[in-house]
């Protein structure tokens, strides 16, 4: 078989594999994220399995920490969002003349693309009116969602608690069938060693953003921002989705400030958090991360981009883990088949 043929086959077997990811989002995209997370707590894992637990107990015991972390953040941000929702007819008051002027666009841009509309589209099709008994009402496709998402975290909960259960297990299992005899402890070794170090990753970047968290939490409280605190957790928290972010906290924070401050004061509190953001970004985290954690920034962005139109809000979580882990696993692999 030439060359071409065989650069054909990989072509449609990436794009084959991409749909069925796509297509299947929502199943693999909470299998993925539990796998993610079961990488990031394998220190976690490591730690009951000293203390003499069982591996069952200590996994058990570790989706139970993940449940309680992951709804202490749901009560956190809840008073958040009720104030937000609260201080919007505030906002609007402010923003009404940008938001008419915007608006106003809007109306010229729907007008003209309705009349490109009636001249392209025959008027029977154009004036087909839609049939009201094909709408739902948002309540009751709200409704509807509700099995959906209780199944995701369902399939979420039980693949993080099998992952860690059995981690030694499947790193054995694939040294076994991917690598030959001689070397399968070395294989099944340097899985471990890629899951650490994407582990060590983690810890080193929680450490960073609780940090920026923590000094955006003293910045926006000497402005008198209400609800600094809240901010600061949500700056730790929305730090971990890389690029995309950092950009919402901006716009919410803009929101908070027109709502808590009049004039140019409304824009201080996303003025702190950019500033802060770009000294973070540009000295602390590639000193800390140092080049053994360093990644390109445009497979950084790459990544970040496919998760993001591949599984939404999940694979803009899991794109860097995942990257980071095969990178490493790669460099291992290689090492280890090196010529000594």
């Amino acid at each position: 078989m030439d060359k071409t043929a065989e650069l054909g086959i990989v072509v449609i077997a990436t794009v084959l594999v991409v749909a069925a990811l796509h297509v299947g989002s929502s199943l693999l995209a909470p299998i993925t994220l539990a796998l993610v997370v079961g990488v990031v707590l394998s220190p976690v894992t490591d730690l009951w399995e000293r203390l003499g637990l069982s591996t069952g107990t200590g996994a058990l015991l570790s989706v139970a920490l993940t449940i309680v972390f992951v709804g202490a953040l749901g009560l956190i941000f809840q008073p958040l969002i009720s104030q937000m929702v609260d201080q919007a007819p505030k906002v609007w008051s402010d923003m009404r003349t940008t938001v008419e002027m915007f608006r106003g666009f809007l109306r010229g841009l729907s007008q003209v693309t309705q009349e490109i509309s009636s001249a392209a589209v025959p008027p029977a099709q154009a004036q087909t009116p839609s049939d009201p008994a094909l709408s739902m009402p948002p309540v009751t496709e709200a409704l509807f969602m509700v099995p959906a998402i209780a199944g995701q975290i369902m399939i979420f909960i039980g693949t993080l608690f099998f992952f860690l259960m059995t981690r030694s297990d499947i790193y054995d299992w694939a040294a076994r069938r991917f690598s030959a005899p001689s070397n399968r402890a070395v294989t099944a070794r340097r899985m471990r060693h890629a899951d650490r170090h994407v582990a060590r990753y983690f810890m080193t970047v929680s450490a960073i953003n609780a940090g920026l968290g923590l000094i955006t939490f003293a910045g926006l409280a000497a402005l008198g921002l209400p609800g600094a605190a809240l901010w600061g957790v949500i700056v730790f928290v929305m730090n971990f989705i890389v690029y995309l972010g950092p950009v919402v906290v901006i716009f919410g924070l803009l929101f908070a400030g027109v709502a808590a401050f009049d004039g140019g004061m409304g824009l201080a509190p996303a003025a702190i958090y950019v500033g802060l953001n770009s000294v973070e970004g540009q000295f602390v985290t590639p000193a800390l991360l140092g080049r053994t954690m360093a990644v390109n920034p445009l497979l950084v962005f790459l990544a970040i981009v496919f998760g993001l139109w591949l599984w939404g809000a999940i694979g803009g979580i899991v794109a860097i883990p995942i990257l980071l882990w095969l990178l490493v696993l790669s460099d291992e692999l290689r090492a280890g088949s090196a010529p000594t």
